[in-house]
């Protein structure tokens, strides 16, 4: 049986609306667990407002460079969150993914039916990478990891310095992920110099369109191509 993963596009949507939903789906695949009719989640697709979010790491909020009046001028909103990670920015241009997904129900794609290795938070992270770098992919970008930093990174021409196109932190209760991911296609670059991103001293922020220019795809086309890429990753780690 294919399992059934939708793909929701909540258009332009404030972070506190769009965290209320996550957390209702969240609430929903807990309380579904057990029912053999129950399925894996969903996966929501967003645009925020020009907003930071700050998690509860010791340090994080010292990596916001702006302070409230800067912030107010330019009409970033500041948001403290449970997920993990450290600081990022969020903004019209970036495409956000919530996949709300019961972890429980997914194995390691090269797991055989009699092992079934759970994924697990590591592998989740993995899968959420992947999707992102088949995403680039199909624009003929190159995506890549750094094994010291969670994301996906690109180098923009050779010899520069790697930069992250996309940002990444979940948040697990009862096994059921929140939160996501978020990749630059054409945001403004220069509000994430209000930030350290991901608490990540040095290392530059890039977009697709900062890559390819005038060839840079559509926003909604991005999008569908990272929430099917998404479905196919989250499919085959369930049917594992």
């Amino acid at each position: 049986m294919t399992e059934r993963l939708d793909a929701i596009d909540l258009g332009r949507m404030g972070y506190a609306e769009a965290l209320s939903i996550q957390r209702t789906r969240q609430d929903e695949l807990i309380q579904a667990r057990g029912n053999p009719d129950g399925d894996v989640g969903t996966i929501y697709l967003v645009e925020h407002p020009p907003l930071i979010t700050v998690t509860r790491r010791k340090g994080a909020a010292d990596h916001v460079l702006a302070g409230a009046e800067r912030l107010r001028a330019l009409g970033v909103e500041l948001h403290e969150t449970d997920r993990g990670g450290d600081v990022t920015y969020h903004g019209p241009g970036q495409i956000v993914a919530y996949p709300i997904l019961d972890l429980q129900r997914l194995t390691h794609p090269a797991s055989g039916p009699d092992t079934r290795k759970p994924l697990g938070l590591h592998g989740y992270m993995r899968l959420l990478e992947q999707a992102v770098i088949d995403t680039l992919a199909t624009y003929d970008i190159h995506g890549e990891r750094d094994t010291t930093a969670t994301g996906v990174w690109v180098t923009p021409t050779p010899g520069a310095p790697s930069a992250k196109i996309a940002a990444m932190g979940v948040r697990v209760r009862k096994w059921v992920a929140t939160h996501g991911l978020a990749l630059n296609v054409a945001p403004d670059l220069t509000h994430f110099g209000l930030i350290v991103p991901c608490g990540l001293a040095g290392r530059p922020v890039t977009s697709m369109h900062a890559i390819l220019g005038d060839a840079c795809p559509s926003f909604g086309a991005v999008r569908d191509t990272l929430a099917e890429r998404l479905q196919r990753h989250v499919r085959a780690a369930h049917r594992a």
